[in-house]
């Protein structure tokens, strides 16, 4: 009995030490919770006022963001500008200086002419090439335009050309010019061929002794198109040196028309001729103008509608177009595709057209009105 006091009171020692403890370690516990909890709250507090803070200014640059009015100064302005302005220049000088190199490889290795390489890289000035030499011409707001879209031209598998307008119709005409080089024309079956009209030429005057001379065939073709309901034009070679043998020409055609109908225009032909004794050799610009408006002006006195025909190098270095608006134009080019940006009435396109009827090559027209209609 002795031994279990001794062990009872050594417990109840023991056991109030360890409520001691407890008691310590719940207070020690209690202010390590409460210390938890109150860095917890700080740290709370303090990210909701980053976040309130974060708000405003969003708030502030969702202002500025959605206000249009911006203000900046001139300087700032220039400086914007010239570094826009430099960025731009230098990336398009770049995309220039590629594209015009690969260009120029493409034209090296095509069939293409310098010419044609010429008028690619300057679309705003006419290049003419003549003798050895090329000519740029710029492109003149003073003289008419045509409006007629190349891509409404269709060149069909026999090589004759026609105009559509946007509907799809055929709204050309389809014609021919002859003189003594085709020989004896069947003209039945010319009109066969679908030949709406034909220029025939009438005569010509001589480049050295300066003689007016009759075509041998004219008096042939133009009975044999008119018996055969086919329209005619006239045409004739012109070496006049001065405005009376303009107006000598003039009325040598108007004699020899007088017993026909002649439905479409009366044409002065102007070409370079280059054999050294032609007597127009010397003549200058002004010169063959002259003698052009004097030669449609005795024409459209008769009653008849005055043409000029020439390819580009009468109506560039050998005429003055400025003088010449108020006459019709023929324009030879002989080529799928025309280079001429002035107005013209008709396109002589190619030398060796095939026409049933005709033996020999002859010169296929298309024109955009026919005077048959009015």
């Amino acid at each position: 009995m002795r031994e279990y006091h001794l062990q009872s009171k050594r417990h109840k020692k023991k056991r109030k030490r360890s409520e001691n403890g407890i008691l310590l370690g719940s207070i020690i516990l209690c202010v390590v919770t409460l210390f938890a909890i109150t860095i917890c709250l700080m740290m709370v507090f303090k990210y909701r006022a980053v976040q309130m803070e974060n708000a405003v200014v969003m708030d502030e640059l969702e202002a500025i963001r959605m206000d249009e009015t911006v203000t900046y100064t001139q300087s700032e302005v220039d400086a914007m500008l010239a570094r826009t302005t430099e960025e731009v220049s230098q990336r398009t000088a770049e995309e220039t200086q590629r594209e015009f190199l690969n260009k120029m490889k493409e034209f090296a290795l095509s069939d293409e002419s310098t010419t044609a390489m010429f008028r690619y890289f300057y679309p705003d000035e006419i290049v003419l090439a003549d003798a050895g030499e090329y000519y740029f011409f710029p492109i003149s707001d003073e003289l008419r335009h045509n409006t007629y879209s190349q891509e409404q031209f269709v060149l069909d598998e026999d090589r004759i050309m026609a105009y559509y307008d946007g509907d799809g119709r055929r709204i050309s005409h389809k014609g021919i010019d002859v003189s003594r080089y085709q020989g004896e024309i069947d003209w039945e079956k010319v009109a066969q061929d679908e030949v709406e009209y034909a220029f025939i030429r009438l005569g010509i005057r001589g480049y050295t002794e300066g003689a007016i001379q009759e075509d041998e065939q004219f008096e042939k073709n133009i009975r044999g198109a008119r018996n055969n309901d086919i329209a005619v034009g006239v045409y004739f070679f012109t070496q006049a040196t001065s405005v009376e043998e303009a107006e000598e020409e003039a009325q040598y055609v108007l004699d020899k028309i007088a017993p026909y109908k002649v439905d479409y225009p009366v044409v002065i032909d102007v070409e370079a001729v280059a054999n050294r004794r032609a007597r127009t050799r010397e003549l200058t610009k002004e010169e063959r103008t002259q003698y052009c408006i004097a030669f449609c002006e005795k024409i459209r006195a008769a009653g008849y509608t005055p043409m000029i025909y020439g390819n580009l190098k009468t109506f560039m270095l050998m005429l003055d177009l400025e003088q010449l608006e108020d006459y019709d134009k023929w324009f030879a080019n002989y080529d799928d595709r025309f280079y001429y940006p002035y107005d013209f009435k008709i396109w002589q396109y190619t030398d060796e057209g095939s026409v049933d009827g005709i033996d020999a090559a002859v010169d296929l027209n298309i024109s955009f009105e026919d005077p048959t209609d009015e």
